[in-house]
């Protein structure tokens, strides 16, 4: 079994992408490698800021690794909160108060459509490679079910009546931004390992 370090200490998005990824890789966290510090996210693009995490771990350790960023970005809000997305509305990831934040912005707004995208950073045999995964939706009036973590609840993608919090974790894994950038990352591992 391939092992590979995913730079983030979410739980959530190690469960996510171990779920995508099967029995072929074992993610290696952070804290296995003795990174417990919070790595810089100063970048002004997603695809900065997963280079910037993917170059920090790379760094620090010399092993093959990868990171992510995701942003919400809302079409009637020009893109916000975007890279901003985990810190939309505190310093820290306040899920409750970034949805709220989100609907108040939102409140007089009749244009809902919004998407999800996700950008990997890969660096392998010191080579960097991204990817992404992008899924369109509409942002709900209200949040909905208990799944999923983030703007989950009030996002709806398209083509469903549910949101990504009431989706089961398979459902939401076939069809999201993580979902559709890890297949990617898989596909072009599979590739390389052969």
């Amino acid at each position: 079994m391939k092992q590979i370090i995913f730079a983030t200490n979410n739980a959530h998005k190690l469960g996510e992408v171990q779920a995508v990824l099967g029995d072929e890789f074992r993610l290696v966290t952070l804290a296995e490698c003795g990174i417990t510090e919070d790595i810089p996210e100063t970048a002004a693009t997603l695809e900065g800021n997963a280079l910037q995490k993917a170059r920090y771990v790379h760094e620090r350790t010399g092993r093959d690794c990868f990171a992510d960023d995701t942003g919400l970005e809302v079409d009637a809000l020009g893109g916000e909160p975007g890279v901003h997305s985990a810190r939309y509305a505190t310093d820290g990831h306040d899920f409750a108060a970034n949805n709220a934040l989100l609907l108040r912005n939102l409140a007089d707004k009749s244009d809902r459509r919004a998407h999800f995208r996700t950008v990997i950073a890969l660096i392998l045999d010191g080579e960097e490679h991204l990817f992404e995964g992008r899924v369109d939706g509409v942002i709900a009036e209200q949040m909905s079910g208990a799944g999923g973590f983030g703007y989950d609840p009030l996002f709806v993608p398209e083509g469903h009546t549910e949101s990504f919090a009431e989706m089961s974790a398979e459902a939401k894994n076939a069809i999201s931004h993580r979902g559709r950038a890890v297949a990617r990352l898989v596909e072009f591992l599979r590739k390389t390992d052969k």
